[in-house]
């Protein structure tokens, strides 16, 4: 009889290159009826690159985090604090479609409401493809709501056509 190992552990810097791939692998298959190709390989250069993650890791208010089953990086988010509006913006949550509906996602948002609350912020925010129907369903559940439009000119001509959304539901987070 075989347990599988599932955990949630800080990103190290050798992971770098490991997570940049993973969001390719992610974003190909995901967004490929979402966005175009030209977009997907625009913000896959600008928010992925080995560097980029390699340079944020250093940072105090960002934190990376990866989904590790039995020693593979199989999903990861990335959370970054809003201190101006006392905010923690979980900026990047994705797990590989080979483990999806399985309460993988659970596991990446208690970990973000933990770095919430351990820094003392008060609420969670994040982002969402206003056609990403999965995600918004998953983020419903986990007790985000859709608060308001968020349409930001990402440059090159390209567009992130988003909602806002708010955990509204924290109590269910709260450790007892």
């Amino acid at each position: 009889m075989s347990y599988m190992s599932l955990s949630v552990l800080p990103l190290a810097l050798p992971d770098a290159r490991v997570i940049s791939e993973l969001a390719e692998t992610i974003w190909r298959h995901h967004y490929a009826d979402i966005l175009s190709k030209e977009q997907i390989d625009y913000m896959l250069t600008q928010r992925y690159c080995p560097e980029l993650i390699t340079e944020q890791l250093a940072m105090p208010d960002i934190w990376w985090r990866k989904l590790v089953l039995d020693d593979e990086i199989i999903g990861f988010s990335c959370c970054m604090s809003m201190r101006a509006l006392n905010e923690l913006k979980i900026d990047k949550l994705y797990i590989h479609c080979n483990h999806h509906r399985k309460g993988y996602g659970t596991l990446l948002i208690a970990d973000a409401i933990d770095i919430m609350h351990k820094n003392e912020l008060e609420s969670a925010i994040l982002t969402v493809n206003k056609h990403n129907d999965t995600a918004i369903s998953a983020y419903r559940h986990y007790g985000f709501e859709i608060t308001r439009d968020s349409v930001v000119d990402i440059g090159n001509g390209f567009v992130m056509d988003d909602y806002l959304m708010t955990l509204i539901d924290v109590s269910r987070w709260e450790k007892h």
